[in-house]
């Protein structure tokens, strides 16, 4: 009788227990606010870096075998953080490194839970090898054990990568190393890598959806009565296509598979760089594109455009005042009108990839439309300036005389009729 007892009340004990840890545990772990709340500032240097990167490990100049490691500063690693987390998780994010550590810190507001339930996490990264390691994580303030973040983490990249790629992934890199100059990862360059990136970027749907596009693109350009056309011409062809596919479909991924056939046909670039099967493909007719007559401006737009549909609009802009500043060092200058064409572009992609304005998109797109639904006249903004002139006339990027004209830009922008 004594056991029986005993045996109910560990039962009772155990029915009241076991809901008021899981309380205590949903208290310590969640917040009412968020511990992070950062803005997202990508700057021209960080893309000036980040392209150095991109220059000095391009797979054309590599030969299997050959070994290389890439450094990337705790400045950019700390915007790359906040930028994925604006990007992916509506939230923020923040990297601080020390010797052979990097302690990790995000806010995000989990989906389904109530709007002001705030998830605070700090997780400190050790150099391991190849890859590093977890050494503690936080949750609010709850410690959570080493082993579940682990779990977690692997369940995450399996679901992400496919088996072979984290074996061509594993295989290829030989250490990444954390510690206060940033971090730096050391990688074997393998003959097949380049396609496997490709094949793990672009999924078979996707590679149909350009499919789609590149066709239209090519029925399209095959009416067209001269060697010239208007990049407002080719918009509605494409996007009442996204327009129909979306019916039953996602329109953000219909929008950005249209904005990249264009970006390819307008820069000239052939569409088998991002999928190898678009060798067998039909090539549209080629022809000039532009955007208040100009070439250049078409130019603009577009990859403007496909930068903002697919990774955002401050990235988009800092990429385009990149361009000008690079130009007004030994280019075709500083120029505003280019800006203004940027700028224009990147509002497109932004509402391309917005989850309320990407239908509305379609539906102003998918409908015959003249330039200026889509792009200010910026003929009267100055361009063409050396470096030198450009900081006498406006006093550099930042400066209240850019400033000023930054505004005048994103006013005319934020009038056009497309993107209302």
């Amino acid at each position: 009788m004594r056991l029986l007892r005993l045996t109910v009340r560990l039962l009772i004990f155990g029915l009241v227990l076991i809901p008021v840890l899981f309380v205590a545990a949903i208290v310590l772990a969640f917040d009412a606010r968020p511990a992070l709340d950062r803005r997202l500032e990508i700057t021209p240097d960080n893309i000036a870096r980040a392209k150095r990167i991109l220059d000095t490990n391009d797979p054309r100049s590599m030969r299997p075998g050959a070994i290389r490691t890439i450094r990337v500063t705790p400045e950019d690693a700390d915007v790359a953080v906040n930028y994925l987390m604006q990007r992916y998780a509506d939230g923020s994010g923040a990297v601080a490194f020390d010797a052979g550590e990097a302690e990790v810190a995000l806010s995000l507001h989990p989906p389904g839970l109530p709007a002001w339930v705030f998830l605070n996490l700090r997780v400190a990264l050790q150099s391991g090898v190849p890859f590093p390691v977890i050494a503690r994580v936080r949750a609010g303030h709850l410690p959570v054990p080493v082993s579940l973040a682990d779990s977690f983490l692997a369940g995450v990249l399996a679901r992400a990568f496919s088996p072979r790629d984290r074996e061509t992934f594993t295989s290829v890199v030989r250490r990444v190393d954390v510690g206060a100059g940033g971090v730096a990862m050391t990688y074997e360059w393998q003959s097949a890598l380049e396609d496997s990136l490709r094949n793990t970027l672009m999924s078979p749907e996707n590679a149909e959806r350009l499919r789609l596009y590149n066709q239209r693109l090519a029925e399209t350009t095959a009416t067209l009565p001269g060697n010239t056309v208007s990049l407002a011409t080719l918009l509605p062809p494409l996007f009442s296509l996204a327009h129909a596919r979306s019916q039953p479909g996602e329109p953000i991924l219909e929008n950005r598979a249209a904005i990249l056939v264009l970006t390819a046909y307008v820069n000239g670039e052939p569409l088998e760089a991002v999928v190898p099967a678009a060798r067998s493909w039909p090539r549209p007719r080629g022809v000039g594109v532009g955007l208040n007559s100009r070439g250049d401006s078409a130019q603009h737009f577009i990859v403007s455009a496909m930068l903002a549909a697919n990774t955002g609009g401050p990235f988009a802009d800092a990429v385009g005042l990149y361009k000008e500043i690079s130009d007004s060092r030994g280019g075709s200058g500083f120029s505003f009108n280019d800006l203004g064409a940027d700028r224009a572009g990147s509002r497109m992609g932004e509402l391309a990839e917005g989850a309320q304005s990407a239908r509305r998109l379609q539906e102003r797109l998918r409908v015959p439309i003249v330039e200026r639904a889509i792009i200010p006249d910026v003929s009267d903004l100055p361009e063409g300036m050396p470096e030198a002139e450009f900081n006498r006339r406006f006093g550099g990027v930042g400066a209240p005389g850019y400033n000023r004209m930054l505004a005048i830009i994103n006013d005319r922008v934020a009038k056009l009729p497309a993107f209302q």
